[in-house]
């Protein structure tokens, strides 16, 4: 398995069928001019899925106002993903999803963003990957998690508020930076930088 993924780089092209309350025709392209946030899933129906991707979809109005998209991806058919849909959440389900899941059923996907399982009891399935994509179509961000582990989605977040606010103002964002605080190193004034060593790292 070869993946065609690579940070700093043009994401692999995809064509596919998305599904939400409906099957629509779906491109990477698509999205050019907006921020992605691109993410994989093992298998409908499971258990720690369903958490992920209702946590993906929660935050997919606040990452809509800063011009964000998101789609999840796996190797379900689109019968798959719809019967999933449309099964209530306290039956397991993701009734009323606000976010379109892509069909993945050839696997090319996965294996072009490196994500596709190649051996052992879950192969051909794919891990937790994530990948957040840039305006021109620039992987700023991979991830990718083991099964057993779901995502800090709320950590996502925060990579692509900051991934926006360093193309915005071109400033440098260190550990625990939220939009709004003070915890910004300035890229290239180096009093700006002594400032911030002196009056935050140190009050910490």
């Amino acid at each position: 398995m070869t993946s065609k993924a690579f940070l700093g780089q043009k994401a692999p092209e995809f064509s596919t069928v998305s599904v939400t309350d409906k099957f629509e025709k779906i491109s990477l392209s698509d999205f050019e001019g907006k921020w992605l946030l691109l993410f994989f899933y093992p298998n409908d129906f499971g258990f720690v899925c369903p958490t992920e991707i209702l946590q993906f979809s929660n935050h997919s109005v606040e990452l809509k106002k800063i011009n964000c998209e998101v789609l999840g991806c796996s190797i379900g058919s689109q019968f798959q993903h719809h019967e999933w849909l449309s099964k209530p959440k306290s039956k397991g389900g993701i009734a009323n999803l606000q976010i379109p899941l892509l069909v993945d059923i050839t696997q090319q996907i996965c294996r072009d963003y490196g994500t596709l399982i190649p051996n052992g009891p879950r192969k051909g399935s794919c891990y937790r990957g994530t990948f957040i994509i840039d305006p021109r179509g620039i992987i700023r961000h991979i991830s990718i998690n083991d099964i057993p582990v779901g995502r800090n989605v709320d950590e996502i977040v925060r990579l692509i508020q900051g991934y926006q606010f360093y193309e915005e103002f071109g400033e440098m964002c260190p550990a625990k930076w939220k939009p709004h605080t003070k915890s910004q190193v300035p890229k290239v004034d180096q009093n700006k930088l002594k400032q911030y060593w002196e009056n935050e790292h140190f009050q910490q």
